[in-house]
Parts: structure tokens; sequence; C-alpha cells
């Protein structure tokens, strides 16, 4: 048989087709089509099944790329599917929203040598569509079922990936959430155009047939304590993520119409999902026919300035105090931003936002870029008399997310936390300062990716998995007993 692979020489890099811009502005659906069968094909035999995978090394899930793109250039698509989702929980998630050029397609070995990447994601994307549409896609079926109650707190991708792998060998599993629906930022904070809403559904859909039980609009401090959650299960894992924007502290930052990101972002996902949103409605936090300004320049700040062009402003401005090339965000999220029509103002800092009760201008400085700080990234630095300003009457903060106070807010002040206010634990074992409650995901290691997410909550599973186990051994030897019986 010809050999299916290493055709990246004569094939050159191409992504599914795109919708114009002028189309996309008009709509929130994803702005990429599905790969066809032969271009998928086509697309996944440029890969060079190179001795060194360093598209997989910086995986955060150490996903199997060549394997499973080489099986797909083969058409061996059930094949392909199992052994990407072997190593993820939520493939199809990651092939949409990973930041690929920052992870696997920045490190493809054929973009370094100047070829141009495998378009992994959208492969990826479309061997998972295929196994959906195929019935390959099963819910977690346990060879037999354990008496042993885990309790997950948070329902986004660290909780629910933790969720599945603990069901997989077992464990009767609760997942906690505030929320209403599962999914997390997954469901609530990210656009429709990068994922749509029916993609984390189904998952969801598929844990609870797994036998998952979800428990939403469940507040732990509120309906439970954290011990209460102790008490009641064989162990606990934190995965709430981070939701407290971060500020900046700006004279006027208190003036109407300056708004977080996540309630900007909330409600124009909730609008999309049929709810009844009152803000949106009043207009409070719809930007059309507005001037909006986006201060940040992460991939949150992407999702707000492409959510405003689609709700119609009049005109969308990301001020970002560094340049293009030291931006955390997406490139590609850049790319498609300005082709949206949206305007970066690099090197530019807020200074003040401007207005008497409602904002109507937001005063802002160049940026000088100095010496790099630890991070390896060069330090803004203002350049003094160099204010100018940006009319806007709605402004969004793009900043970033801390933790929230879980001490207080799970009424459980023996949880230790970082001077970062993430949960404190032990990276070897992930527990907590409380015996048998652990941590996963943003909460532990600060935001971060979906990706690190997932691995996060496969991680934690398998620590949990083994705490339970020994837990169960120790009571057989005759220590006080655990009351469940724990996986052999």
């Amino acid at each position: 048989m010809a050999r299916k692979t290493l055709k990246f020489v004569n094939v050159g890099k191409r992504m599914p087709e795109k919708r114009s811009a002028e189309m996309r502005r008009r709509d929130f659906d994803e702005i990429y089509a599905r790969f066809d069968p032969d271009k998928a094909s086509e697309q996944a035999g440029r890969c060079s099944q190179c001795g060194v995978p360093f598209c997989q090394v910086h995986c955060p899930v150490h996903n199997n790329i060549p394997d499973w793109l080489m099986l797909t250039a083969e058409g061996r698509l059930e094949e392909a599917y199992e052994v990407s989702q072997a190593t993820n929980n939520f493939p199809e998630i990651c092939g949409r929203i990973c930041p690929q050029d920052r992870l696997c397609e920045g490190n493809c070995v054929i973009e370094q040598a100047g070829h141009g990447t495998v378009t992994i994601g959208a492969v990826e994307s479309y061997i998972t569509e295929t196994a959906w549409e195929q019935g390959w896609v099963k819910p977690a079926k346990p060879r037999r079922e354990l008496e042993a109650e885990v309790g997950i707190i948070g329902a986004g991708p660290a909780g629910l990936a933790a969720a599945e792998q603990l069901r997989r060998k077992g464990y009767q599993v609760h997942v906690y959430d505030r929320y209403d629906r599962i999914g997390g930022l997954m469901i609530y904070g990210i656009p429709n155009f990068k994922l749509e809403k029916y993609v984390v559904e189904r998952r969801a859909r598929l844990l609870y047939d797994a036998g998952v039980h979800f428990h939403l609009n469940f507040e732990v401090g509120r309906d439970a304590t954290l011990e209460e959650l102790r008490e009641k299960h064989d162990a606990v894992l934190i995965a709430t993520g981070v939701y407290k924007a971060r500020d900046v502290k700006v004279p006027g930052v208190g003036l109407r119409n300056v708004f977080p990101a996540l309630d900007y972002l909330v409600t124009s996902n909730r609008k999309g999902l049929g709810d009844d949103v009152p803000r949106f409605e009043d207009g409070t936090l719809n930007a059309e026919g507005k001037h909006v300004a986006v201060i940040g320049g992460g991939d949150t700040a992407m999702d707000c300035v492409r959510t405003a062009v689609r709700q119609g402003a009049k005109s969308v401005k990301c001020l970002y105090r560094r340049n293009r090339q030291n931006m955390p965000g997406s490139q590609r999220e850049v790319a498609n931003a300005e082709e949206e029509g949206v305007e970066f103002v690099w090197l530019s800092a807020p200074q003040a936002f401007l207005g008497d009760e409602a904002v109507s201008a937001v005063r802002a400085a160049r940026v000088h870029l100095g010496v790099p700080d630890a991070t390896g990234r060069q330090t803004p630095q203002i350049v003094k008399g160099s204010d100018y300003e940006i009319e806007a009457d709605m402004v969004i903060k793009a900043l970033g997310f801390d933790p929230e106070d879980l001490p207080t807010l799970f009424d459980c002040p023996a949880l230790e936390t970082t001077r970062w206010g993430t949960v404190k634990m032990d990276f070897r074992t992930m527990m907590t300062s409380l015996d048998g409650v652990f941590a996963a995901g943003d909460i532990a290691r600060g935001a971060s990716l979906v990706v690190w997410a997932i691995r996060d909550g496969r991680d934690a599973a398998e620590q949990i998995d083994g705490y339970i186990k020994a837990k169960a051994q120790g009571a057989g030897a005759g220590e006080a007993p655990a009351h469940a019986v724990a996986a052999e």
C-alpha cells in the first residue's frame, strides 16, 4: 500500500473553508466549516511522523497526535478517534478552542522547517464529529459498580474530565455546580463563534448517561459546607475555576457602562441560549450602536471584541499595553478579529475613564517596552505627556481572573490557600491541606487553558483513585474503616 504520510513537500497547508468576515459579523455561528473526508485525509497525510513529536510534547494532555493523523490519512477514522479520545475527554472542544498556534501546531516540525504546520486542530474536530455521527462516542460504562463516592465541586472542564475518568473506574460521582447548566466557562464564557453550545451540551448528556449525578444551582457554603461534603463522600475534588475579575485602578472605573468581561460574555451567551436576560434587553450589556473599548490582550479580550462586532457596535477598539508580538492571546484570534473590523491600539494603557455618570471616553497613554521582566517579556513603561482620548460609551475590562476566597465561600477556614489565592496543594498527590480533598484546574494553577484543566482533572482522578484504594487497604489492615468499598 502506498504511504499516506510525509506529503508535506508536495501538499500545502490548508485550513477548512472560513466564512467571509462580512458574513460572520452578522451571526454567532462558528467561522470554520468542517473538512470533507478527502481534505482531512490529505491534510493529515502532511504529517512528517517525526521521531520526536514536538506537537505531542507541547500538548498538555500529551495527545498521540502523529498516530491519529496517520490513521486519518489511511481512512481508519474509528481507530483515529479511539486514539484521540484515549488521552482527551473533549477532543472536539480542544480542536475548536485550543490555541494550537501556541501549542501543537506552533511546535510542528514541518512548520519550523517552513512548510506550514499540519492543521492538527481542524483534523481533531473532524475525527470527533465523524465519531459522533457514526455513533462511536459512548458513555462510560464501568466493568463493575463501586460503593465509594466522590464529590466534585465545579462542572467545568477539570471537574467533568475527572468525573468521566472516575466513572469509568466505577465510582459513584456527584458533581456540584452553582450555575444552572453544565460546562462552566465552556458554556457561559466562550462565545458560539468559537464553540457552539450543542458541542458542550451533548458531552453533558453523555455524562448523565454514564451515571454521573449532577446537582446544579448548588452553592457550596450556602447549600452545604465543604465539611458536610467531606462527611458525605469518600473524597472531594475542588475544581471551581477562577471567576474573580481583575480590575484596573484608574479614575472613573466606577462609572456606568464600565463592565467586567465575564458579565458581558455570560449575558451574551445566555441570550444565545434562549434565556430571558433583562440586562441585554434593556441595552445595558448590549454593544449595539455603541463605541466599545476593550482593555486587555488575552483570549477573553478577543472573545469580547468579536462579540461586540456581532452585536452591531459602531466601533470596537482593543487597547493593549504591549505590542502584537507580546500578546498573550492566540495570534489566530487576533487575525480573525482584525478581519472582522476590530481596531487594535497597541502600546496603549488606560489612565482614566472619562464621563459624568456614564463613561464617554478612555484617556490612554502611549507605552514604551523596557527591559524584559522575570518572565522574559518586556516591561511596559508609560511615556510621559503622551495622553490621548478614545471615544467609548461602553468599556469592557478583560484583564484576567483571580480565585475567589474559597475558605470563606466554603465556610472552611482550614482550607489553605497560596499567596495568589489559589488552593494550596501537593502537586505530586494533588491533595490540599485537608485529608481527602483534592484540587484541579484553574483554582490550583491559576487562570489557564481548557486543555490544562482537562489534564489536571484526569490526573486528579488517578490520585483520588489511589487515595481511596489505600484507604480501603488500611481499613482492611485494622485501621478505622472507610464507609465505602474501593476499586481493586
